[in-house]
């Protein structure tokens, strides 16, 4: 079998230590490679112009030109070219990278401060090797993020719906929509949710994969996007028809009844799938409460979280619908559903909407 090429990598942050320690950790695989560095946003253009790269690493503060100035500049003359953002887990840092994430960055990746030094770095070395590999071998798609083409503006034509399998909910409409994200998650969450009628009368429930005071900046944008209710969920807070609920970083948003109604439950049970919030354990109760009446959609993520909740939204006689391969930015998540045969449809992104809309509003189709 001929060995792939190694992932072309750009290094651009304005801190020798953190280009040295980022460098030695992708160094050490042998499927990566650290073609050049740049200390600033302008330098990294100029590098792009001479040299071929998979992915750029874009630290957010940096003088000469910052990331969120040159980000747009690297997509439009870089199409294919994928950017993963550093930044700090700080309230301002999660706030650029959320911008970032609208402008069209595919991730990123929450840092130390330089000051920490490398170590600090290496404490996050498995975060970083695993995000630039899914993303520098995913298949490479010309970005096209909101802030180009507008949230509704006209879709591509629509691949042919793929039925990948039956499922055991018969003509029971949907009571409750739950949906999984990761990797391209804000982006891909924003387009369908936008999509949906202003009337959408299901409760929504979203895992994706953010740390702390990013989820909340996250259904601000959402409710900004979409024009409905959405909520960093709490702890015992009544699901309302219509409102959209988002898994606050570092816990599982779990539902369960009280006094016959549904409620949002929070733990901090251990991770799955390495991650919390996970979206196994979301699915899991949701399948317990709606049985047949729920929806699962699972779009654009690295890994496999939400295979195993799937399977059990399958047994109580829900349907699930995935993302197709050629829309995602990382066919992990919707990936691992499918090749399991627990999808009923696999969708572009731009039609998954209207596949929501149908069920819920006609009955099944």
């Amino acid at each position: 079998m001929t060995a792939l090429p190694p992932i072309r990598v750009l290094l651009v942050d304005d801190s020798a230590v953190v280009r040295g320690a980022l460098g030695k950790i992708l160094e050490a695989e042998r499927d990566i490679k650290v073609v050049t560095t740049a200390p600033n946003g302008q330098m990294a253009l100029d590098a792009l112009r001479h040299t071929e790269i998979d992915v750029v690493l874009l630290d957010v503060e940096m003088p000469v030109m910052d990331g969120i100035t040159a980000l747009p500049l690297i997509l439009s003359a870089h199409p294919k070219t994928r950017v993963i953002m550093t930044s700090s887990l700080t309230q301002q840092g999660a706030a650029i990278t959320m911008q970032a994430l609208a402008l069209g960055a595919t991730d990123y990746i929450s840092k130390p401060s330089a000051r920490a030094g490398g170590s600090a770095l290496a404490a996050v070395a498995g975060e970083i090797v695993s995000k630039v590999r899914a993303i520098g071998r995913a298949k490479k798609v010309n970005i096209d993020p909101p802030v180009f083409r507008g949230l509704h503006a006209a879709a591509p034509a629509p691949a042919s719906i793929i039925v990948a399998a039956t499922g055991h909910g018969g003509d029971v409409a949907p009571k409750a929509l739950a949906i999984a994200a990761s990797t391209g998650g804000p982006n891909a969450l924003a387009d369908v949710l936008s999509r949906l009628p202003a009337d959408f009368p299901l409760p929504v429930f979203i895992t994706q994969h953010m740390p702390p005071v990013f989820t909340a900046l996250l259904a601000q944008r959402l409710q900004r996007d979409c024009g409905r209710p959405c909520v960093e969920a709490t702890h015992g807070m009544p699901v309302r028809s219509g409102c959209t609920y988002v898994a606050p970083g570092d816990w599982h948003l779990l539902v369960h009844t009280v006094e016959g109604q549904p409620v949002i439950r929070l733990e901090q049970s251990p991770p799955e799938n390495h991650c919390r919030p996970a979206a196994d354990p979301m699915l899991r109760s949701i399948a317990a409460v709606y049985g047949a009446a729920t929806l699962a959609v699972v779009l654009t993520g690295m890994g496999e979280d939400g295979r195993r909740g799937c399977a059990a939204v399958r047994e109580r006689g829900g349907r699930i619908l995935v993302q197709d391969e050629a829309s995602s930015v990382v066919w992990g998540m919707p990936g691992a559903v499918a090749s399991a045969g627990l999808a009923n449809w696999i969708l572009p992104l731009p039609d998954i909407a209207s596949k929501i809309s149908s069920l819920c509003f006609v009955g099944a189709t």
